[in-house]
């Protein structure tokens, strides 16, 4: 699949770089009516579904990405008072904080209004930007109550604070179309404030994970200072510290004691194994098939991890269950080829989750839009076009929005999140057509939509009480 999209990339640079790539003819299997009326679904109940599969990709918010969609609550619906940065103390920029680190940062001008912009205009969408900032502490702060005005402050200094507000052209990016044909959640929140690592395994467990006896040298001090800045940042959170129990959880960036994990990590802040349940328990309880198909697994797990290969996004290896040595580590944690053949073959289990190598993940900084979608679209085509494609529900959505602004306040559920609203789009013959969801959705309404397909038992208060994609069928 890598090759495969690189031998595209080569070949045909300019037609990847527009949308003219995406021409109906590359959704076989794919409804044509647009018609907004959610009517066109196969019938079916929730029993008719037996594959279910979850694409997941990185760091983009719902304005980031499709902002300009129509029938969606984007752009057009943003305001000054939710668009206007200020910084720690509550003073307006006059201009957006310069976009410097790497890479191509120079391709952006050193000064921008104060207001989102887009960003195809500097930097194509098949080119990468550079990073913004992601983190647990961070994200509340930029959300500020619901202002959404301190995102641009809220990094790392001297970086790529004003990328912040930056859109790229909803029409341009690969899986416009896809949105289109079925389903887009434009009410759809990352679960739990920060980054990738807090995400995946609340996407897996609807819970943080616990880091008990952490060295002092790992855990933060959120308190600010007199300018608004947190005073020390780092992936444990202090003792009583959010939520009462002692010993501190896991937030930010950080690895497993099980394999992989870089070779240079100091032993002593290795994540100690996990025991509470994940939904990959509860799948193997009740007897149902599943897998985590990661981009770059083998070679990771044989000692030659791609320089892009991320660590902290496979999850699974955090869990006791899940270990080395164990049997359920070698049946379900798999290669992102294996779900390639089984999506070809029709011999998918009945739950996937793929997580594509961070070459193809859309994350910035080392990943470019049109290069991660298009990976992406030939995963939905592999599902579609195989034997499972007449009874799949395929997720593609984002881990978290990656630092970028949203004009949207998420709701206020508990102290680990929501954080910014992100992309959700869902592809199914079951699926409503060319239908724009408004419904309130979060990361683990994916878990409760499994749940609730399975029969089975709930893993936290979160995705127990969280919307199953309610509205996106005609079930």
């Amino acid at each position: 699949m890598e090759k495969k999209h690189l031998l595209l990339k080569e070949r045909f640079p300019a037609v990847l770089a527009g949308a003219v790539f995406l021409s109906a003819a590359i959704f076989v299997g794919c409804s044509k009516n647009n018609n907004n009326n959610g009517t066109t679904a196969t019938k079916g109940t929730l029993n008719s579904v037996n594959h279910v599969v979850v694409i997941y990709m990185e760091n983009h918010s719902f304005d980031n990405l499709y902002g300009q969609f129509a029938g969606a609550n984007g752009l057009a619906n943003a305001t000054a008072a939710n668009t206007t940065q200020v910084d720690g103390t509550g003073n307006v920029y006059a201009k957006l904080p310069a976009i410097t680190g790497s890479p191509n940062s120079s391709l952006f001008p050193t000064s921008l209004a104060n207001t989102y912009f887009n960003i195809d205009q500097y930097v194509p969408n098949d080119i990468i930007t550079p990073d913004v900032t992601h983190r647990f502490y961070q994200e509340p702060l930029q959300i500020d109550g619901g202002k959404m005005d301190k995102y641009a402050f809220y990094n790392i200094p001297g970086s790529s604070a004003g990328l912040t507000q930056g859109y790229y052209q909803t029409a341009q990016i690969p899986l416009y179309h896809m949105a289109q044909q079925y389903v887009l959640c434009d009410n759809f929140f990352h679960s739990a404030f920060g980054g990738s690592f807090l995400n995946h395994q609340w996407l897996i467990a609807a819970a943080s994970p616990t880091f008990p006896n952490a060295p002092a040298s790992i855990i933060a001090n959120p308190a600010l200072d007199g300018n608004g800045n947190i005073i020390a940042d780092n992936f444990v959170t202090p003792a009583n510290s959010p939520t009462g129990t002692a010993g501190g959880f896991a937030v930010n960036t950080c690895y497993s004691v099980n394999a992989p994990h870089p070779s240079t990590t100091d032993p002593t802040k290795l994540v100690p194994n996990q025991t509470n349940p994940t939904i990959g328990d509860r799948l193997s309880d009740k007897g149902v098939s599943w897998a985590w198909y990661s981009g770059g697994w083998d070679n990771a797990l044989a000692g030659n991890p791609d320089v892009n290969f991320q660590f902290h996004h496979q999850p699974f290896i955090y869990y006791k269950n899940y270990a080395d040595g164990t049997a359920a580590k070698a049946q379900h944690l798999l290669d992102e080829t294996k779900f390639i053949t089984a999506a070809e073959a029709g011999t998918l289990p009945a739950v996937s989750f793929v997580k594509p190598l961070g070459t193809f993940n859309e994350h910035p900084g080392y990943s470019d839009v049109t290069l991660g979608e298009n990976h992406a679209l030939d995963l939905v085509n592999d599902v579609l076009n195989g034997p499972n494609g007449k009874d799949c529900v395929i997720i593609i959505t984002y881990d978290e929005n990656g630092g970028f602004w949203d004009h949207v306040a998420p709701p206020t559920i508990d102290v680990w999140g929501p954080g910014t609203r992100v992309p959700c789009i869902i592809i199914s013959p079951f699926a409503k057509k060319g239908f724009v969801d408004h419904t309130q959705y979060e990361t683990v309404s994916i878990l409760s939509f499994i749940e609730k397909r399975w029969g089975l038992t709930s893993l936290s208060t979160r995705d127990a009480k969280a919307d199953p994609f309610s509205n996106a069928f005609n079930f």
